[in-house]
């Protein structure tokens, strides 16, 4: 905000002088807007408020009160209502937004609305209070018992909650969203009440026998104290990371705190959701994402803002959640890259969860198998300290065997080696589960003219479109845009009618194992058949009841999920990553490869893995098939620092976008000049078409700043945006993304 030399004190007509409400709004303007607050109390800071903004009226949160203001009293309009029924915003929550807005150049006011529930950024009437909180678990009363027997069998979500009510308690925190809205309509109708006082009543799960390496973990974390420090747990897949977790928040909940737990992706959050429902039980456990119903999402949100949850488990997005009694972050698969937000505000809930643990002096753990190279950096440098966990937990389960199968000798017919037919059909015949990788969705990649090779472009992207398949024909789908439409019956280059599928996508393989082995019973699972909500937890379930033999996935059945009587992964199409002009694409690779990897063999059961490859001799294979991490990173981090890449360098990217490219460059080009007349010690390269050069007819253009120290280009950023402000920018869309993980 613009500033006079010496503002004095806004007075009334009166003489006396006038309280100024400084609001952070949702809005582009980095700055706070002054209104006039008579009622407002030293308390009321962190508040939402309603307030007028030209004809509309704005959700804000209010972040100081002052007697000054750099604008004329009778100017200032008055707040329209302060919600005094909520709590305010923490204090150590409203400093997490200002460094969050500082160090990636985002309006506090947008920052602080992102904070907040969805429902609470919104204008109401007036301001509800709060529904009555759930009762931690459910039991069915004696009515409920004689209508529950008598549910029809098309009502299948129904008939299964209520078998499960009929066999036990119901804790709420282990509910579905769906399930939790039929409990609702149940209590009302008084099918059901709390159980055993809102407690639940059955014991504390029995807790597994620690291995050597565990003990050895809990013991160096425990030495440590309660303040802050980083660790970065590496574990083998299998290693019993989770049971360290679970170990560490039984301490931490013991002393009276609460505990918060990322995972980046939604569907990993009911699995561990279990979990922790089952080792405790008693506890008050919620769940934060952005799948959530608007009311359940501020009903939770609320809960931990109060104090009455114990344990928050949730996406990136929940490393917001204000905390008052915080002992412990927990970051599970802390590589991944669901952690940074690509769109908006492009945080990094890794990195925020490290500040905000410094900050409120409490310790953060880092768990993965696959660290990102930042972080194996900073742990090999001292910064953060490395715990290691390199066997199985279970003393009869092995890491798979990892075999590269030569795929210029064994040639793959429709995306299939002969070698991994064949493992397949001996795992069919044992009685054993198998998982075919593949990271593509759809049919085909694209369609391919016989004739001319012709391919068929999106006319709105620069990508092919996507052949899918559907009940009512083939369909060409873009996976950028959305665009959908008809294939032609004939090339629209030479007008030949043989137009063929080109490549492999999940449809196409689960089409092709079912041909190959029509008594195999074969499931699906990518985002168009996972899509529906709670269609994972039910396929999840398939799979655990050996009601599959054969999978067919993307990466979402790569992350966490233990299926015990899986024991052959083949996977194909991995060599596309090897030539990326990506830098990180073959971290993300080998990040992958082992995630996938870590799904074959369980307990008694030896798995194996089967890599299609024309490369079998590259590096980045030899390490997988050791299990190295280590040895990849260290390999990594020379090519990295030989190249000046991150972690060796720190970067922003300045985003623009436009109907024309010429306008986009156009952009890119007067920002890089207004930025070299800084002569700020930073290297700033040409702007670029990014990897993605046109979506939904807008070019995409970018340009890259870099340099050595993270200070020297923080401190060129605050300069630089300024100027970027007063930049001719009709008709152009432009962000900067700060620690940028895609180009």
């Amino acid at each position: 905000m613009l500033r006079a030399e010496n503002p004095g004190p806004c007075e009334s007509k009166s003489g006396g002088s006038l309280t100024i409400a400084k609001v952070a709004l949702d809005t582009p303007l980095a700055r706070l807007f002054d209104y006039l607050a008579v009622d407002a109390r030293a308390d009321d800071i962190g508040r939402r408020v309603e307030v007028p903004f030209g004809n509309r009226r704005l959700i804000g949160v209010l972040v100081e009160l002052t007697d000054r203001s750099d604008l004329p009293p009778e100017s200032l309009k008055p707040l329209h209502a302060i919600d005094r029924i909520s709590p305010p915003l923490p204090a150590d929550l409203l400093a997490l937004a200002d460094f969050v807005s500082g160090y990636y150049h985002h309006a506090l006011g947008a920052v602080l609305a992102m904070m907040l529930p969805p429902v609470m950024r919104r204008v109401t009437t007036q301001t509800k209070q709060r529904k009555a909180p759930p009762a931690l678990a459910y039991c069915l009363t004696q009515a409920g018992r004689a209508q529950a027997e008598q549910i029809p069998a098309r009502f299948s979500a129904r008939k299964r909650l209520a078998e499960k009510l009929l066999a036990a308690e119901m804790p709420w925190s282990t509910c579905s969203t769906g399930e939790k809205s039929v409990l609702q309509d149940w209590l009302e109708q008084a099918w059901i009440e709390p159980a055993s006082g809102g407690q639940v009543s059955q014991p504390e799960e029995v807790m597994p026998m620690l291995t050597a390496e565990q003990e050895a973990v809990l013991a160096a974390i425990r030495a440590a104290g309660n303040g802050f420090k980083a660790f970065l747990l590496h574990g083998v897949t299998g290693s019993g990371k989770t049971e360290v977790y679970l170990r560490w928040v039984a301490d931490v909940l013991a002393r009276g705190q609460q505990v918060l737990v990322l995972v980046p992706e939604i569907h990993l959050t009911p699995q561990l959701i279990e979990r922790f429902a089952r080792r405790f039980p008693a506890r008050k456990l919620i769940s934060l994402h952005s799948n959530l119903a608007a009311g359940e999402r501020r009903g939770a949100w609320l809960d931990a803002l109060e104090g009455k949850a114990d344990i928050v488990l949730g996406t990136r997005l929940a490393i917001f959640t204000p905390l008052p009694r915080l002992g412990l972050i927990i970051v599970d698969e802390e590589h991944d890259n669901a952690y940074k937000q690509m769109e908006g505000m492009r945080y990094s809930a890794r990195d925020v969860a490290i500040w905000r643990a410094r900050e409120r002096d409490v310790p953060v753990l880092l768990g993965s198998a696959t660290p990102a190279l930042e972080s194996w950096r900073n742990a090999k440098e001292g910064r953060y300290q490395l715990l290691g966990l390199s066997k199985r937990a279970h003393a009869e389960a092995v890491l798979p065997k990892v075999r590269l199968i030569d795929s210029r000798t064994d040639r793959p017919k429709l995306g299939f080696t002969s070698v991994l037919l064949s493992a397949l059909a001996e795992r069919l015949q044992r009685g054993e589960q198998s998982l075919v990788f593949i990271n593509r969705r759809g049919y085909a990649p694209t369609m391919l003219c016989n004739g001319c090779g012709h391919v068929f472009p999106c006319p709105r992207c620069s990508a092919h479109l996507v052949l899918h398949r559907s009940r009512n024909g083939y369909r060409l789908v873009c996976h950028h845009c959305g665009l959908i439409a008809r294939p032609p019956e004939a090339c629209p280059e030479c007008g030949n009618l043989d137009l063929r599928p080109a490549g492999q996508g999940t449809q196409r393989i689960e089409e092709t194992l079912a041909e190959q082995f029509p008594a195999a019973r074969i499931l699906r699972i990518d985002r168009d058949t996972a899509a529906r909500k709670g269609a994972f937890a039910a396929m999840r379930d398939q799979v655990e009841a050996r009601e599959v033999d054969i999978l067919v996935g993307t990466q979402i059945v790569a992350k966490g999920h233990d299926f015990p009587h899986l024991t052959l992964v083949g996977v194909i199409g991995a060599d596309q990553a090897l030539v990326s002009p990506d830098f990180r694409a073959s971290e993300r690779l080998f990040a992958q490869l082992m995630q996938v990897s870590g799904r074959a063999g369980r307990a008694q059961h030896p798995g194996e893995v089967l890599i299609q490859t024309a490369y079998p001799r590259h590096p980045l294979y030899q390490s997988l098939q050791r299990h190295d991490y280590p040895g990849f990173a260290e390999a990594a981090l020379r090519e990295r620092r030989g190249a000046d890449f991150p972690p060796y360098a720190s970067q922003a990217l300045l985003r623009a976008e436009a109907r024309e490219e010429e306008a986009a460059l156009g952009f890119l080009l007067a920002a890089r000049e207004a930025g070299l007349a800084l002569n700020a010690g930073v290297l700033m390269f040409d702007p670029v078409a990014a990897l993605m050069a046109r979506v939904a007819n807008r070019y995409r253009m970018q340009l890259l700043v870099q340099a050595g120290a993270r200070q020297r280009l923080q401190k060129f950023l605050k300069l630089w945006l300024p100027l970027l402000e007063t930049l001719p920018a009709k008709g152009i869309k432009w962000s900067l993304d700060v620690d940028p993980m895609d180009y």
